[in-house]
C-alpha cells in the first residue's frame, strides 16, 4: 500500500500495468516464433532492472492473481493499478493482454484497479461496436492505442488516418477521457517506424476533449516527443521504461530523459507507470522518490525535483486525470503547490 518515506506520503497510482498470457498454449499455431519472440524481447527488457528482482523465464510468461497482488499493492507501494490492454491475437489465441483478462482482477482487488479498453480503427464498423460493447461493461475511462499491432497484412496505422479519427471520435462521444498510446521502443517483430510519435500532434490538436498519453515518451525520439509535448496541452508523458529501463540500467541516460521532460513538459503532465509485469513496482518506487538529479554540469540546466514534485508524477497527475479519491494526508497542501 501507500508509501512512506522521511515522514512523507506518497499516494501512488501506476498508469500502466498489464495481466497478461504469454504461455505456450496460448501461442497461434504458426506464429509461433512471433508469440515467442514478442515474450522474449519483453524478457530482455526486464534484464534491465536490479538483478535481485529477476524472475526466471517461465514464470514471466503467465504470473497468477497472487502474484500479481503481492507484487502491486503488497509489497510494490501501489494504490491504485491501471490496466492497458493489449491484444496481439495474430499471435495468442485469447489475446496477450485483453481488456476480459485484465478484468478478472476487478472482482478480486475492487477499486484498487482500473481497467482500460482499446480498439483498432482496421477493424471498421465491427471494431466500432466492440468498444460501445467494452465501454458498457467495463465503464472504460481510458483506451491503449498500439499503432504497429499487426492486423492480417497491415503492419500498423496512423492516429491521423480518416478511421482511426472516426474511432477518437466515437470514444470521445463515450465518455472516454484518456487516450495512452504506444509510441516508443520497439517489440520485436514490430516496426520501430510505425511507433513514431508524429501523428500524436495532429490528432491531439484535433481532438481537445482528450487527454493523449504518450507511453514510453516516445524513446529513443524523446526531443520529438519533448517539442511536441510542449506545445499540445492535452499530450502526458507516460513514464513507463523510462523509470524501469533506465534509471537502474542507464542512469545518465535516465537524468538526462528526466530532465528534458521535466524542463519541456513539466511535472504536472508526467506519470508513473511501472509496466508490470515486466518489471515489479517496489524497487521503481523507492528508487524514483530517492532520485535526484546528478550534481553534474552536463545537468545543470535542468530542473530539480521537489518532494511535492515526485507525488505529482507518482500518483497525483494521475489521479486527476481518472478522478480517483486520494487521502487528505496525500493531497498536496497549498503551500507545497506554491514552493514547487
Amino acid at each position: 500500500m501507500s508509501y512512506e518515506k522521511d515522514g512523507e506520503k506518497y499516494f501512488v497510482v501506476d498508469s500502466h500495468s498489464h495481466f497478461w498470457d504469454a504461455s505456450r498454449e496460448n501461442w497461434v499455431e504458426g506464429a509461433e516464433q512471433y508469440a515467442k519472440g514478442w515474450i522474449d524481447c519483453f524478457y530482455g527488457y526486464h534484464q534491465l532492472g536490479p538483478p535481485e528482482t529477476h524472475w526466471d523465464w517461465e514464470h514471466y510468461l503467465k504470473v497468477s492473481p497472487e502474484d500479481f497482488e503481492r507484487d502491486m499493492f503488497t509489497e510494490g507501494h501501489v494504490d491504485v493499478a491501471i490496466f492497458q490492454s493489449t491484444y496481439l491475437k495474430e499471435w495468442y489465441k485469447n489475446g496477450f493482454n485483453t481488456a476480459d483478462q485484465n478484468a478478472q482482477m476487478l472482482e478480486k482487488l475492487g477499486d484498487k484497479v482500473i481497467v482500460n479498453g482499446r480498439f483498432d480503427p482496421r477493424e471498421g464498423d465491427a471494431g466500432l461496436r466492440q468498444l460501445e460493447a467494452d465501454v458498457a461493461k467495463y465503464k472504460h475511462k481510458g483506451v491503449k492505442l498500439y499503432t504497429a499491432e499487426w492486423h492480417g497484412d497491415s503492419r500498423g496505422y496512423k492516429l491521423t488516418d480518416p478511421e482511426a479519427y472516426k474511432f477518437l471520435q466515437h470514444a470521445q462521444d463515450l465518455g472516454i477521457k484518456n487516450v495512452h498510446v504506444h509510441k516508443g521502443p520497439t517489440i520485436w517483430p514490430l516496426d520501430k517506424d510505425a511507433f513514431d510519435v508524429a501523428d500524436v500532434d495532429h490528432a491531439a490538436t484535433d481532438f481537445q476533449g482528450l487527454n493523449f498519453i504518450v507511453e514510453h515518451v516516445g524513446l529513443p525520439r524523446i526531443e520529438d516527443f519533448c517539442f511536441m509535448a510542449v506545445q499540445e496541452p492535452n499530450v502526458y508523458a507516460g513514464l513507463s521504461v523510462v523509470v524501469g529501463g533506465l534509471m537502474h540500467a542507464r542512469p545518465k541516460f535516465f537524468a538526462k530523459v528526466m530532465g528534458e521532460l521535466l524542463f519541456w513538459v513539466g511535472e504536472d503532465k508526467m506519470l508513473f507507470g511501472g509496466d508490470y509485469n515486466i518489471w515489479t513496482p517496489k524497487w521503481q518506487v523507492e528508487g524514483l522518490v530517492d532520485w535526484q538529479m546528478p550534481d553534474d554540469d552536463q545537468f545543470a540546466d535542468y530542473p530539480r525535483l521537489t518532494t511535492a514534485s515526485k507525488k505529482k508524477i507518482l500518483g497525483l497527475n494521475a489521479a486527476r486525470l481518472y478522478d480517483i479519491p486520494v487521502p487528505a494526508e496525500m493531497q498536496l497542501s497549498d503551500e507545497a503547490v506554491a514552493q514547487a
